[in-house]
């Protein structure tokens, strides 16, 4: 094995070379884990800075001089700031040996520097919160009547509101309630369990 562990050569199914346009810039990514990642961050945070390959690392190990790059810096909006490896789960447990010392490297270079490092498998990007990613994003940018958008959050804050209380608030069709409220969720004015299936039941809150 070469000293740069990015040399690894990915497996054929998740082989997605790209870009992705985000609020904060554009993020590339080289599979299709690492797009589903960059998706999920944008989601859970417009203003996160997502940036590939943001460091290489220099380490000995076992005397032998070894560079690791990590696949993304996350610098999200409240000031955390993540250096995330992103490895599906059955590529980490066949190559665990090789890696661990790389992460390892990663890690006191993260503390060292304000950060913290992390991996991340798909079990823990691609779910329900990805998928509601996927559908919303789109709404993020959708233009939305200011004050049906302020009767709505008015009503989810003063009740405990269902999912569809706060769309029979409003003095429009269904169909417009509809179109306000899930773009209230998709750029986080208002508030539901994502990882659940939203239904007129499902509590709306605000942040």
């Amino acid at each position: 094995m070469e000293g740069d562990l990015r040399r690894i050569p990915l497996s054929r199914r998740s082989h997605v070379t790209g870009f992705q346009a985000l609020a904060t810039g554009v993020a590339e990514h080289e599979s299709a884990l690492e797009r589903d990642f960059v998706t999920l961050a944008s989601f859970l945070d417009a203003g996160a800075v997502v940036t590939a390959q943001p460091v290489t690392i220099r380490f000995e190990d076992e005397g032998r001089q070894r560079r690791y790059t990590p696949d993304f810096r996350v610098d999200w909006n409240d000031g955390r700031c993540e250096i995330v490896e992103i490895k599906y789960r059955a590529d980490l447990r066949a190559g665990w040996s090789r890696f661990r010392p790389a992460f390892a490297a990663a890690r006191y270079w993260a503390r060292s520097n304000g950060a913290r490092f992390r991996i991340a498998t798909e079990r823990g990007i691609r779910g329900p919160r990805l998928e509601a990613a996927k559908r919303l994003l789109p709404l993020r940018r959708a233009p939305v009547d200011a004050a049906l958008a302020e009767r709505a959050v008015a009503h989810a804050r003063a009740h405990a509101a269902s999912f569809g209380d706060v769309v029979a608030a409003l003095p429009v069709s269904r169909e417009a309630g509809l179109a306000v409220v899930w773009r209230l969720i998709a750029r986080g004015t208002l508030v539901v369990d994502l990882t659940m299936p939203v239904t007129t039941e499902t509590r709306v809150t605000t942040p």
